[in-house]
């Protein structure tokens, strides 16, 4: 049975977020969910286009319904952007490792958010032998994958 950080990854529509301004976009995340044929934005307030797609400087301005999201920013902006994703109605919430603060966990336990945390994303996205491939095997012998 698939645990819900798997599970997080049979969506269709996502959003990743990122603040390239103070930390690099997360391009792995993004480019391992269009790999794998998902319709993926870039959402990056501080530039106009990653990887030649156009960025949205907020969830409020996506095209259509999301049904997850990917946060990568610095930890001092996590907290807002939970609330902004379920002020945008997205329920399905992953907080990159290392970035998920006790104020962003109250607000998503206290709006029922399905949130995810305290492991990287690209583990679960792109395959093969990798660094992020070594980790996802460890990750599974300690039962936390």
């Amino acid at each position: 049975m698939p645990s819900e950080y798997e599970t997080f990854w049979q969506f269709e529509r996502y959003a990743v977020v990122g603040h390239s301004a103070k930390r690099p976009f997360p391009r792995l995340t993004y480019g391992g969910l269009k790999k794998n044929k998902k319709t993926v934005y870039a959402v990056d307030p501080s530039v106009s286009s990653i990887d030649n797609d156009p960025t949205f400087a907020d969830l409020s301005a996506l095209p259509g319904p999301i049904d997850a999201v990917v946060i990568e920013v610095p930890k001092a902006e996590t907290h807002s952007w939970v609330e902004k994703a379920s002020d945008a109605g997205i329920e399905n919430v992953w907080l990159h490792m290392n970035t998920d603060t006790p104020e962003a966990l109250a607000t998503a336990q206290e709006r029922g958010l399905h949130l995810r945390k305290g492991t990287c994303a690209v583990m679960y996205l792109n395959r093969g032998f990798s660094p992020h491939a070594i980790h996802g095997f460890i990750m599974k012998l300690m039962k936390r994958y």
